[in-house]
């Protein structure tokens, strides 16, 4: 992470603000909220504290090495497999939460939340890495929310179903490809493997007490364990910006903490860009496979306006007329929590919110271009969300007719 913040520092992407901030006025959070560019804390407390790295799709491209319209294809020709270089034992010290620089958002958050985190956790022979938003109990404790059915969750119910605990350990403050690797679906237990491959072909990690392997350059390491004890989570906002309720969510208890001796914290900001951004890119290559099973597809994007996660704009080329209306259907299948889809061709930007919708404004009849999916599988993060879970998906075919295309491009000098 270190590496990659002083490249964007000399390419003029970080802002360094040296005067003294508290992790506990929120001001932090505003200041993050106003920019897209890296915020550079040297004074949160008693420590360092970054937010925003990867805030913009033009600095996600860079920490990846990638062009960033040719980001999306790259991504979805990934084969899973860097790789993994094990360094040995990690040294641990007592955990103690007090010395991080833990950030309270929003007035009305439960408390001081981590939310740039990614829990290691590894459970008959397969490990997994996944970023969880976790409430502060007190300087050992913290209160996870694990999502029914993802993959976290399944392996805490299996452990708990064998009477032990699910070890863990959850890293703060790694190179943005391993963050990105963490909010990826990939094939169980590839995460490292993927992060690897991102890396330009290895990792090294180093090896916790508890046997779960971390990536050997991280900032902060805590280790520890999932039982069965379960608290209050919540409220707390997420990608929608507004506020997710209260659960009943399980208790990670530290036994270990590791840090640099001058760390530097990462804090990702509630619904702000960096949290649209991991949200939202990783699922782009899965889109595009899928599409590109129906359709020739330029490119994927899932909006900044859509949350990163709720609205995607699709670019192909057609080669028959119902291209499009195929492309919408894939892209649902891909990712079921997409509520709205809109397929522009070629001659579209799909990043340029203009673009599009001057596509929707002269390419779309709306008795023939507009599906309604009602009662389909949405989004639990979704306020229009129903309460049997199910929402309304509408797909946008705002492509031009085929044979008709000079009735619909637009003159050029």
């Amino acid at each position: 992470m270190r590496e990659f913040i002083e490249k964007m520092r000399k390419e003029g992407f970080v802002v360094d603000i040296t005067g003294p901030c508290s992790p506990d006025d929120m001001k932090a959070a505003q200041q993050a909220a106003a920019t897209d560019k890296i915020l550079f804390f040297h004074h949160m407390g008693s420590a360092r504290t970054v937010m925003n790295v990867t805030a913009d799709r033009c600095t996600l491209a860079s920490a990846l090495g990638m062009n960033e319209k040719e980001m999306v294809k790259k991504l979805s020709d990934a084969t899973f497999e860097g790789k993994i270089v094990n360094d040995g034992k990690l040294a641990m010290k007592k955990p103690d939460l007090s010395r991080i620089p833990v950030m309270h958002f929003f007035p009305k958050d439960a408390g001081k939340y981590f939310t740039a985190g990614i829990v290691f956790s590894k459970w008959d022979g397969v490990e997994n890495a996944s970023i969880h938003r976790m409430l502060v109990l007190d300087n050992t404790r913290v209160a996870a929310r694990l999502v029914e059915g993802r993959h976290t969750h399944v392996m805490l119910k299996k452990a708990l179903a064998c009477g032990e605990r699910l070890p863990l350990a959850v890293v703060v403050g790694v190179h943005p490809a391993v963050m990105f690797a963490s909010c990826t679906r990939v094939p169980a237990g590839k995460e490292l493997a993927y992060a690897a491959e991102l890396l330009g072909g290895t990792i090294h990690v180093r090896e916790c007490s508890n046997g779960v392997l971390v990536p050997a350059d991280a900032e902060i390491v805590l280790e520890g364990f999932i039982g069965a004890d379960v608290t209050d989570e919540g409220p707390f906002v997420d990608i929608t910006g507004t506020y997710d309720p209260v659960r009943r969510q399980p208790v990670i208890e530290f036994t270990g903490m590791h840090t640099k001796p001058d760390f530097i914290y990462h804090s990702i900001l509630p619904g702000g860009d960096e949290h649209k951004i991991l949200m939202g890119c990783p699922y782009e290559p899965k889109i595009y496979r899928a599409v590109a099973g129906v359709t020739e597809v330029k490119n994927v994007v899932l909006t900044k306006g859509g949350c990163g996660y709720l609205h995607a704009v699709i670019q192909i080329k057609k080669s028959t007329q119902g291209d499009g209306k195929n492309a919408i259907m894939a892209a649902f299948a891909a990712h079921t929590s997409l509520k709205h889809v809109v397929v522009v061709d070629e001659d579209i930007e799909p990043t340029d919110p203009t673009e599009v919708e001057y596509a929707i404004a002269t390419r779309v009849s709306g008795d023939r271009d507009v599906m309604v999916i009602t009662g389909a599988r949405g989004s639990s993060l979704d306020p229009c969300q129903k309460e049997d879970g199910t929402n309304v998906k509408i797909g946008v075919d705002a492509t031009m007719v085929l044979g008709h295309e000079d009735e619909f491009r637009r003159a050029t000098w």
